[in-house]
């Protein structure tokens, strides 16, 4: 189907439940294997919690589709033992550059300091990183892939959600004590709940176009605000893996999306954009009409909404897939707990409350980084073009330019979950935050700091001498100490965690702090524990 990849085919298999008619009941059933579907599996399984994936078909996506993939969601995924191929294959970049006409008015590094094991940002095809998830979901014993099974209705109690589906060899139903729906923008499962989805489309479509060529392009995003190639229009280039290059044009509100489709009509906008002496073949083309809308919540009695079935955003600024694994990333250790009954039905609904302001903040984003692109005024479009000239030369209306603010993680900094500071402390790491990566050794060796937070309660200890673990209503922090368990080579640990007066964090499985003190106090770090786990 496409020049550049050949798409995998799944087997179907019917489940031994089907087979024998048993009624099974499972702790968790996820419905779609996209990549925020996968990332639940595979987070659910590094949670310990056995897993059913329903999926309706029996590959990965079709087409290049999401490609930017942020910091924050490669730490998640490099937690959860598949990042390293995807930044292997995928191409690495932090510079991008604003041109208005001809001339550069803005540029902007995403990752400006040293010390971080992951990019700010890599570009690579959808299917790729599906196809890695499946390949690492497939050797987890606590996952099971089904495809080729649809969700034809669900119904649920307090306690249980029952689920009728569809198979080649009929139907049947199962039990789930939880449902994540990841079954995307047009989730039937968010139908089936009649789950109240609201917000605005914008009138405007946008034309996507994979296009396999070389050249000696620098690998940055490019984007051109009324270019001398596509006038008074906007456009987007950047790389992919296997000399693939994604280019966006915007179209105008009355675009025909089925002609602007057509190789005819394509290829002449991308010789005006590239030249006709440069030589290229056209992968894969879509159009687009975008819309930034939310639930009202993302839980639903037994059913857990995540990624675009919860929350759709326009794509400048590569939030969408970054965003619902941040949601999975939050859930899994929550679930975890409920089902261990180390925690009430109540830390499910921090997981709506957490998200939701997440899902607001890149809402709110991206709806201004649509504005800007595509003003709906004479006066609007007057005023970002003054922008845009005056950022060429001054340095204040620089931050003005809004090409899509790139996806960065939200802070919980009102969640209900976080313990306030009463400890003087800069404003970095504040509880809430997600946690900083950083170089360390351990024993000699090299390592990063991430790798060793995360996936259960942490204490790090840092500069200060009085610790141990530490456990609450059955919820155990294990300490990581500077000095005893790790060494600070660089000093950016005690840098970017304002430790050198002395400090104790309390971090969270997502790796995001709960609370933070300069002393070492066993009470306030039990009590701290029962409100991030929501332990009356």
């Amino acid at each position: 189907m496409l020049n550049t990849y050949d798409y995998p085919e799944f087997d179907y298999q019917q489940s031994a439940e089907q087979q024998s008619g048993e009624l099974k009941r499972h702790p968790v059933v996820i419905i779609g294997a996209g990549p925020i579907g996968l990332t639940a599996a595979l987070e659910c399984a590094a949670q310990g919690i056995p897993t059913v994936v329903l999926d309706d078909n029996n590959t990965v996506s079709i087409g290049s589709r999401a490609v930017c993939y942020a910091k924050r969601p490669l730490e998640i995924w490099d937690r959860l033992g598949v990042a390293s191929p995807m930044v292997e294959k995928g191409i690495s970049w932090q510079v991008g550059k604003v041109f208005f006409k001809e001339k550069l008015a803005y540029q902007f590094d995403l990752l400006p300091e040293q010390g971080h094991k992951m990019p700010a940002m890599i570009n690579l095809q959808q299917y790729y990183l599906e196809e890695y998830m499946v390949n690492e979901c497939e050797r987890q014993e606590l996952i099971d892939l089904r495809w080729k099974h649809k969700l034809l209705s669900i119904s649920q109690n307090d306690d249980i959600a029952t689920l009728v589906i569809e198979t080649p060899d009929g139907v049947f139903n199962m039990e789930a004590q939880w449902v994540i729906a990841c079954d995307g923008a047009n989730s039937d499962t968010r139908k089936m709940l009649d789950g109240d989805f609201s917000g605005q489309f914008f009138q405007d479509r946008f034309l996507i176009a994979d296009v396999v060529m070389k050249n000696d392009f620098p690998t940055e995003r490019w984007f051109w605000f009324d270019p001398v190639f596509h006038k008074n229009q906007s456009a987007l280039l950047h790389k992919q893996s296997d000399d693939v290059w994604r280019i966006d044009f915007q179209l105008g509100w009355d675009a025909d999306p089925e002609e602007a489709k057509k190789p005819e009509n394509v290829i002449p906008l991308l010789k005006q954009m590239l030249g006709d002496d440069c030589e290229f073949e056209l992968e894969w083309v879509s159009v687009y009409q975008f819309a930034c809308r939310r639930m009202d919540k993302f839980r639903y009695g037994r059913v857990l909404f995540a990624g675009d079935s919860a929350h759709q955003v326009s794509p400048f600024g590569a939030r969408g897939a970054n965003t619902g694994v941040q949601d999975i990333d939050n859930l899994g250790w929550k679930l975890k707990l409920n089902l261990q009954g180390k925690a009430p039905i109540e830390l499910l609904d921090s997981y709506s409350e957490e998200r939701v302001f997440a899902a607001d903040d890149n809402l709110m984003n991206s709806t201004r980084s649509t504005d800007f692109i595509t003003p709906k005024s004479k006066s609007s479009r007057v005023f970002r073009d003054a922008v845009l000239q005056l950022a060429e030369k001054h340095e204040f209306a620089r931050p003005l330019v809004n090409s899509g603010r790139l996806s960065t993680p939200t802070p919980y900094l009102q969640s209900s979950l976080n313990t306030e500071d009463e400890d003087s402390f800069s404003n970095c790491m504040a509880p809430g935050t997600n946690c900083a990566d950083a170089p360390i050794t351990i024993s000699g060796h090299s390592s990063w700091l991430l790798n060793h937070l995360g996936g259960q309660f942490k204490l790090l200890i840092i500069n200060e001498d009085a610790a141990h673990s530490v456990e609450q209503g059955g919820v155990k922090a294990d300490t990581l100490k500077l000095g005893a368990d790790f060494e600070d080579p660089e000093g950016l640990v005690s840098q970017r965690y304002d430790g050198d007066q002395g400090a104790v964090y309390l971090i969270r499985p997502d790796q995001h702090v709960a609370a933070r003190w300069r002393k070492f106090d066993e009470a306030k770090i039990k009590a701290a524990i029962a409100k991030a786990c929501c332990q009356h």
